[in-house]
């Protein structure tokens, strides 16, 4: 996967770093392999919502970024581990802050009504068009 080349401005370290763990899936599989090393099929049991064809493509962006890495033992049928590597492991602050934003974030969902949740996504809908059109 081709990196983008950032211009380096105030942002800069917080674009590299989303673009190497962005998407639905990267810092999923990240989260699971702090666990330890896994096989595909394990990684894939752990995130049903996942495709095969996506886990792999997940896993060799991850690999070609050095996140993870990824050993073949030479058995019938072949076995395959993929575990985080050093730079990888540097990121489980950054995966451990993101978990416990989100879980207080479905808390604070959790405690809100839904009829509330809704009158707010309306507003800020409502703002939005008037907005674009005013």
């Amino acid at each position: 996967m081709k990196r983008q080349d950032f211009g380096c401005g105030p942002g800069c370290p917080v674009e590299i770093t989303l673009d190497l763990i962005d998407g639905k899936w990267k810092g999923v599989i990240l989260y699971h392999l702090q666990q330890g090393r896994l096989r595909f099929g394990e990684l894939r049991r752990r995130m049903p919502g996942i495709t095969q064809r996506m886990l792999t493509k997940q896993l060799r962006a991850l690999e070609d970024d050095a996140l993870v890495t990824r050993t073949v033992f030479a058995e019938v049928p072949p076995r395959v581990e993929y575990e985080l590597s050093e730079l990888g492991l540097k990121l489980r602050p950054v995966i451990d802050a993101l978990k416990k934003w989100g879980d207080e974030h479905k808390a604070r969902q959790a405690e809100t009504p839904p009829s509330v949740r809704l009158r707010k996504k309306k507003s800020s809908s409502e703002k939005a068009v008037s907005t674009i059109s005013g």
